[in-house]
């Protein structure tokens, strides 16, 4: 009997810095591809074409336990790619106790944040959103998925598919 592996533990770091015991939740990028029906003369129906990643397909968003001034320093970073986030998950298979390592790493800036309400005794967790130009999925070694907009790289399973393009422009 097989089970799926589940999250059972997580760290984040943020440009090398440790952040165990911060970070209660993260909601990591929903990849989603520009998609755009052609059809024309002859062809009895559409086809889905490929261009690309929609807008915000490698957005993020990460909720903070409470105030911290190291992260909040970090909204004032001006290069697109500027802060470096790490995602270590562990997956465990609970049929068989096997667990694996999962790493997410972006590249990006905030572009949100927001603090919740201030009440005293409450919650008062703080919410980050992340612009993205990189994004990497490695699970238990293995590249699985990475995402360079501003370096044209986009690899699945170590296959690069956009060697090609980029050879044909000259990169």
């Amino acid at each position: 009997m097989a089970l799926p592996k589940k999250l059972k533990y997580f760290n984040m770091f943020f440009d090398g810095d440790n952040y165990f015991g911060m970070v209660p939740e993260i909601t990591p990028a929903k990849l989603t591809k520009k998609i755009e029906d052609y059809q024309a003369g002859g062809m009895p129906g559409s086809v889905a074409v490929d261009l690309g990643f929609d807008a915000g397909a490698l957005d993020m968003d990460i909720t903070l336990g409470g105030l911290d001034a190291g992260l909040l320093k970090k909204w004032g970073v001006t290069t697109a790619d500027g802060m470096q986030t790490r995602f270590a998950g562990s997956y465990q298979d609970d049929a068989t106790g096997d667990a694996v390592p999962c790493e997410i790493q972006t590249r990006g800036r905030f572009t949100e944040l927001d603090l919740g309400s201030a009440k005293v005794g409450d919650d008062t967790s703080h919410k980050y959103t992340l612009k993205n130009t990189y994004y990497k999925l490695t699970i238990n070694g293995e590249e699985i998925i990475e995402v360079d907009v501003l370096n044209m790289i986009y690899k699945v399973a170590g296959v690069d598919v956009l060697e090609k393009h980029r050879a044909n422009i000259g990169l």
